[in-house]
């Protein structure tokens, strides 16, 4: 006859047990992929396509993919209830949060002429340079 997990675990000295408490709270805590974290927030992928707008087919290839936009993400979370945030660890700092990135206004268009203007007149071609 096989024994019960709940069994080993209360043959183990408590000071292990404790450790063993611990770690379980500490994995509970943690999800392994999109798919996960939706479940946990109780959501189904069509309401989370609804908040989206898009179909549902679509939350499915985000909850897949390996690489994908912050902005993507920062959506994704927010639509199943949550705040995404980005901290930075750096081996002798303190973790740093970042607010934002990129500019929020979009930078102004720069023109082929005032790029040119901006290196002193020069809009000759190598072939004119050369001549």
């Amino acid at each position: 006859m096989g024994r019960k997990l709940d069994d080993l675990i209360a043959a183990l000295p408590e000071d292990r047990r404790e450790r063993v408490d611990a770690r379980f709270e500490e994995l509970r805590g943690e999800v392994e992929s999109l798919g996960d974290l939706r479940r946990a927030a109780g959501k189904a992928q069509a309401e989370i396509a609804s908040v989206l707008k898009i179909k549902q087919p679509s939350v499915s290839k985000i909850e897949k993919q390996a690489d994908m936009y912050l902005s993507t993400l920062k959506s994704y979370v927010e639509a199943i209830g949550g705040q995404l945030e980005l901290v930075v660890r750096l081996p002798s700092r303190a973790p740093l949060r970042i607010e934002r990135l990129g500019d929020v206004v979009a930078p102004k268009a720069v023109s082929v002429r005032s790029v040119k203007r901006a290196a002193g007149g020069r809009n000759r071609t190598k072939a004119a340079r050369a001549g």
